[in-house]
């Protein structure tokens, strides 16, 4: 694997520095699909919700009662709790 640039290196440092904060949009951008979502599709959207909320920290107990409960308004209100947590 070839060495990174020194602008490469800032870009990647950048990207994680502020991974929290574009995990967050997502998940509210989710959270609005998920109010509109049927069917498979608000399946697929569940597994991809379970992996963002698991790349935030929530813990797994937490977000297999969320995902169980297929709430959507659960799940806004942990999503207020994280940006809380964020501010």
């Amino acid at each position: 694997m070839a060495e990174l640039s020194k602008h490469q290196r800032s870009i990647v440092k950048n990207y994680y520095a502020n991974l929290d904060t574009a995990l967050l949009q997502r998940l509210g951008e989710q959270v609005t699909d998920l109010y509109l979502a049927e069917g498979k599709k608000r399946e697929k959207l569940w597994v991809s919700i379970a992996a963002s909320l698991t790349k935030l920290g929530v813990s797994a107990s937490r977000v297999a009662r969320i995902t169980a409960s297929d709430d959507a308004r659960q799940l806004a209100t942990l999503l207020q709790e994280l940006l809380a947590k964020d501010v």
